[in-house]
């Protein structure tokens, strides 16, 4: 063989695997958009990583995630999800008060939501068995949900008749108020709303139930919180008002008890929906789920400190105990 042709042919098969790599396709982007902090969150970003891998997707290997977080400034939503639309990312998903913001940012781009209220009522979807459009997710409100919050928040505290519920405005919508006093009112319990979207308002909230002698307190779901979640705790504990909240990071926290969604599963459902859709499934035919899996958690240590003597049957049909 000639020395010319030689090296031609040495060079040649150089090329192969920058020509193979060329052709391999690109790494899909996930954009997720949320209005929290990632701190405290570990959990149910496991959850959502898992839903990704029991579709065949891992992050780094096969799949990047872009992350955008809020940090409890809903403010800050709008500029994020536009962000998100301007990279093109595969799908985008949004949790909370996010999920309007995506939607309004993106016709195309498939959006995977979840959300505390009626997503049809949010205007996600246009149903929640046919969406429609380009967004569809996970639903973890039920309806009787605040009643028996309060009823679990009764049973530990006999005495309570006068409620007070922390909402925050910006996020809940007009049901939330409703729902909450339609249900108080079923359970002959008087209930006065407090509204709050930041930190001076909550201390605010705090100080008025304390001196006007509310005798216990519900929470309202909402992300926000959830990121102020030690501040809520601190200020229950202060004021000594039995305090039921809506997902387990609160009792984790040292709240009094939560009772609601597995909001870690309902992440792992996300992740299967975002697997699917990058597989070619279109949002359109991904009916909306309403999550099923609640979950009790008592704070045993915060019910010692505040004199209340929980019910054997209550800790008995808790999912967890902290002591």
């Amino acid at each position: 063989m000639k020395r010319r042709q030689f090296i031609s042919l040495l060079g040649g098969a150089a090329a192969w695997p920058l020509a193979a790599r060329a052709q391999q396709p690109a790494m899909p982007v996930i954009g997720l958009l949320n209005s929290q902090s990632p701190d405290g969150l570990t959990e149910r970003l496991r959850g959502f990583r898992q839903g990704l891998k029991d579709t065949g997707y891992v992050e780094g290997e096969n799949v990047a995630i872009e992350y955008r977080w809020a940090e409890g400034q809903y403010d800050r939503l709008q500029a994020l999800a536009a962000d998100l639309v301007r990279r093109q990312v595969a799908v985008i998903v949004a949790n909370g008060p996010a999920a309007a913001f995506a939607k309004a940012a993106t016709t195309t781009i498939p959006i995977v939501f979840l959300v505390a209220e009626d997503p049809v009522r949010l205007g996600l979807v246009a149903s929640l068995a046919r969406p429609a459009g380009n967004a569809t997710g996970i639903n973890f409100f039920v309806g009787e949900l605040v009643a028996k919050q309060l009823g679990l928040l009764r049973e530990l505290v006999p005495r309570a008749l006068r409620i007070a519920v922390l909402i925050n405005p910006k996020y809940a919508s007009l049901s939330a108020t409703a729902d909450a006093e339609s249900a108080a009112h079923a359970m002959g319990l008087q209930v006065r709303i407090f509204n709050a979207s930041h930190s001076r308002e909550v201390n605010d909230a705090f100080t008025t139930i304390a001196r006007d002698r509310h005798e216990a307190l519900l929470v309202g779901p909402d992300p926000y919180f959830v990121q102020r979640r030690t501040q809520l705790v601190t200020l229950a504990a202060r004021h000594a008002i039995p305090t039921s909240y809506n997902v387990r990071e609160y009792a984790e926290a040292g709240g009094l008890m939560s009772y609601g969604t597995d909001v870690r599963d309902a992440y792992r459902q996300t992740g299967v929906y975002v697997g699917r859709i990058l597989k070619g499934a279109k949002p359109a035919d991904l009916p909306v789920v309403q999550a099923s899996k609640f979950e009790l958690v008592i704070n045993l240590a915060t019910a010692m400190m505040l004199g209340l003597d929980v019910p054997a049957t209550l800790l008995a049909r808790a999912d967890e105990v902290i002591e």
